[in-house]
Order: C-alpha cells, then structure tokens, then sequence
C-alpha cells in the first residue's frame, strides 16, 4: 500500500501469475535474414528468440515460440494457409492467446481464412493477432521489433477474435488489407 501526500490510500496491484502466450513463425519478411556469403536474403531459421524476446522484459508473460514454416507469403499456397489454420485449432482447446508471424503480401488472406473459419466457433475463447514487418528484424530500421511488443500487448488485452497489429494500430477482420502506397495495413468496407 502506498500513502499519496494527501494522505489518500491507493492499493496498487500486480499480477501475481504469468499468462502464457503462443508465438508461431511462419516466415515473411519479417523472418528473413541475410547471408553474408551468397549476399541472399531469404528465410531460413526462425530469429524471433534471439533478436526481439530477448531483449524484451515480460515479467508476467511466457512466450512459447514454434515456427511452422518459414515461407515467403507470397510462395504460400492453399495447403500452406490451411496448415496454419488447422494448427491454430489444435491449439485453441489451450485457451491461450496466439500471435501469427506471417509475411505481410498476404497476411490478410490467412487471417480473413482463420476469420470466417472461427468466426462462430465457440472454441475461439482468446485472441489471435497476426503481425510481420516491411522490413526483416536484422535490419537497423526494421518496424519488426515494435510490432512484435504491440502485438504481444495487443493480444493480451483483446477480446476473442482474429486481428491484424500493425504500425501501432489493432485491426479486427474482416475487412482488413495491406495498402502497399503506405506500406501498412488498412481497414475498408
């Protein structure tokens, strides 16, 4: 308990527990690294542990990070998003909220899939937040590291439901797209 200077009482309270929160890769930019020796820029190896978790402070949260695949989303195909899709639903029962790293080209059409798919389902009982990068989180002037922790905010206050986090803005779908003037994401009717 803390005592203000005019003697008002304030209790502050603290999380007590941790909330677990599922991170799956799947490639896009924001996963591509460079390769020094062929100068390639390409997805390879998931680095979201090493470049951004580390070196967050999240007292209260236990990140779990899978990668499913590490694809371009522009090389993704119909089995590639429904493999997101079904992997989503396996992990629905755990009632925990999820974050989607997924290449921005398309992101809006896997969210818009998970979105119709679970849109009345009563096993979606905690948000889903897909975000990327314009830019791979190797680069100095990557957007990755501040849609990371906006995502993992986001999905820790949202209700149920599929959302798009990026540049600082939380979109709920449907009706969402990247607009590739602005290089971000959008709402539209």
């Amino acid at each position: 308990m803390k005592t203000l200077e005019n003697k008002q009482k304030v209790t502050l309270s603290y999380p007590k527990e941790t909330q677990e929160v599922l991170v799956m890769t799947t490639g896009g930019t924001i996963e591509k690294t460079y390769d020094e020796f062929d100068g390639s820029l390409a997805n390879r190896e998931s680095q979201i542990k090493q470049r951004i978790l580390s070196r967050l402070r999240l007292p209260y949260t236990e990140i779990r990070v899978f990668s499913l695949m590490a694809k371009d989303s522009l090389h993704m195909t119909d089995y590639d998003r429904t493999l997101i899709l079904k992997t989503i639903q396996g992990h629905l029962s755990k009632e925990l909220p999820m974050v989607i790293l997924h290449g921005t080209d398309t992101m809006a059409k896997t969210a818009t899939l998970v979105h119709k798919t679970l849109k009345d389902s009563d096993t979606l009982r905690a948000p889903i937040v897909f975000t990327g990068a314009m830019k791979p989180m190797g680069f100095e002037d990557s957007d990755s590291y501040q849609n990371v922790t906006e995502a993992l905010l986001a999905v820790k206050i949202l209700d149920p439901g599929v959302y798009i986090s990026f540049h600082n803005k939380v979109f709920k779908l449907p009706n969402v797209r990247k607009n590739k003037e602005k290089r971000t994401f959008e709402s539209f009717q």
